[in-house]
C-alpha cells in the first residue's frame, strides 16, 4: 500500500506521539509499504526528504511562543500545503495522528476528496491547556471546546483508534466516536538487558510539564532515606520550578534533571533504574512506561487515566492515589527496599508487555487500512 502519515508532531520533537508515529512509518516500510510522513518543518521552511526507506514532506512551521523547542504549522497554511501533497502523493489510504494543523489539513482534504481516512486520537486536553494563556477557571469551557473540534475533524475519518480501551472510553464519552483499541506498541528487544546500579534508584521520563506531576514525585523522595536517588530524564515548562523545588526540600544533591537525552542514553536509564515511576494523571497509554517494563522494571504510578491497563498492584508494580504523597513514598519505598521483590515484578512487566509488540501493532493497523480499503458491499433492490 502506499500511505501516508500526518503528524502534527514528529521526530526530532521529543514526546510520545512523535515516537509513535515514527515507529509506525518505519515498521510499515519495513514491511514493504511505500510510506510518506507530513509534519511540520523542524526548522520553519517547507521541504521533502528521503530517509530509511520514507519520504518525509515537512509543512511550514513557527515556533510556538510557550515552548521554545516545539514547532507548529499555522492552519492557513497547512490545509492548502497538505492538500496539494495529497494530491500529488495520492496514496492508498491516509492516517492522521492529530486534529491539529496537519491532520486537519490532511483529514478535511482525504475526506472531499474521497481518500479513505484513519485517524488515530492520542489527544487529551489536559496536555495542551498547561501551555495556554487561559486562567483555570476557563479550563473546563476550552477542554469542552476542543473535544468538539477533535469531534468535527475525526467524524469525518472511516476509522478511528486509540491506543488502550481507556483511550476508547474517553473518546466515546467526549465525542461520541468509537472504534478498536490498538497499542502504540513497543520493540521490547531494544530495552531488554543490562543490570540495576549497586544503589537502588528511581526513574521518570517525560516532558515537565503540569500534568506530568513530577513535583509529588519529588516531594515524595524526599521523604525517603538519603543515599536514594531520582533521575528525571526530559524537558519542559517547569523544569525550572521543580528544580527550585528539589533545592528548596534539600534534595538537590539526588535528583538529577537530565534533560533531553539521546536513545543509547534512555536505554541505559531504563537499565540502572531499580524502579520506574509514572505520577502523570493524563496519559492515554505512556510508552516510556511501556519501555521501562520491557527494560525489566517495576512501576509505580498514578491510578489515573489508561496508567492502570500497565500496572497490576503486587504483580509488576503499585498505583497510588494521585496526589497523595504519602502513598507514593511507601509504594516507592517497600520497592526500593526489596530486591528479590523487584526482580519479580520487572519479570510480570515483561510478560505484560509482550501483549504490545509492535509487529502486532502493525498487523491491526493493516487489517484496519484493508476495511476501510474494501468498497462496501450494498444490496440492490429486486
Amino acid at each position: 500500500m502506499r500511505i501516508m502519515i500526518g503528524a502534527d508532531t514528529y521526530p526530532p520533537d521529543v514526546n510520545g506521539a512523535a515516537r509513535f508515529a515514527e515507529r509506525l512509518a518505519g515498521g510499515l516500510s519495513g514491511r514493504g509499504h511505500e510510506v510518506h510522513v507530513v509534519a511540520p518543518s523542524p526548522d520553519g521552511p517547507a521541504g521533502s526528504t528521503e530517509a530509511d526507506g520514507l519520504t518525509i514532506h515537512r509543512i511550514r512551521s513557527h515556533r510556538y511562543p510557550l515552548q521554545e523547542s516545539f514547532r507548529v504549522s499555522l492552519p492557513w497554511q497547512a490545509r492548502p500545503e497538505t492538500a496539494a501533497l495529497l494530491g500529488r502523493v495520492a496514496p492508498d489510504v491516509v492516517h492522521v495522528q492529530a486534529h491539529f494543523s496537519v491532520g486537519r489539513g490532511l483529514a478535511v482534504a482525504a475526506s472531499e476528496t474521497g481518500f479513505p481516512l484513519v485517524a488515530t486520537n492520542h489527544f487529551m486536553p489536559e496536555n495542551l491547556l498547561d501551555h495556554s494563556f487561559l486562567p483555570g477557571f476557563l479550563h473546563g469551557p476550552a477542554s469542552r471546546f476542543a473535544w468538539r473540534d477533535l469531534r468535527r475533524v475525526f467524524g469525518r475519518a472511516d476509522a478511528v483508534t486509540a491506543p488502550t480501551p481507556r483511550a476508547i472510553d474517553l473518546l466515546e464519552r467526549a465525542t461520541g466516536l468509537t472504534g478498536p483499541a490498538i497499542s502504540c506498541g513497543i520493540d521490547a528487544d531494544r530495552y531488554a538487558g543490562g543490570a540495576e546500579d549497586p544503589t537502588p534508584s528511581i526513574l521518570f521520563v517525560g516532558r515537565l510539564d503540569q500534568e506530568k506531576r513530577v513535583d509529588e514525585l519529588i516531594r515524595a523522595v524526599a521523604t525517603l532515606p538519603a543515599g536514594l536517588r531520582l533521575e528525571i530524564v526530559g524537558d519542559g515548562s517547569r523544569r525550572a520550578e521543580w528544580t527550585a523545588l528539589a533545592d528548596r526540600l534539600g534534595v538537590a544533591d539526588r535528583v538529577v534533571f537530565h534533560g533531553f537525552v539521546e536513545e543509547a542514553e534512555l536505554v541505559a536509564a531504563y537499565r540502572r533504574c531499580a524502579v520506574f515511576c509514572m505520577p502523570g494523571v493524563a496519559e492515554l497509554q505512556s510508552l516510556v512506561t511501556l519501555e521501562a517494563m520491557a527494560a525489566g522494571k517495576p512501576v509505580v504510578a498514578a491510578d489515573a487515566m489508561a496508567l492502570p491497563h500497565l500496572v497490576r498492584p503486587g504483580r509488576n508494580g503499585w498505583l497510588f492515589p494521585p496526589g497523595d504523597v504519602d502513598a507514593l513514598a511507601a509504594a516507592l519505598l517497600a520497592l526500593l527496599r526489596d530486591r528479590d521483590g523487584r526482580a519479580r515484578m520487572g519479570a510480570v512487566s515483561r510478560e505484560i508487555v509482550a501483549g504490545h509488540a509492535l509487529e502486532a501493532t502493525l498487523d491491526a493497523f493493516e487489517d484496519v487500512y484493508a476495511r476501510v480499503l474494501t468498497p462496501v458491499a450494498v444490496p440492490v433492490a429486486a
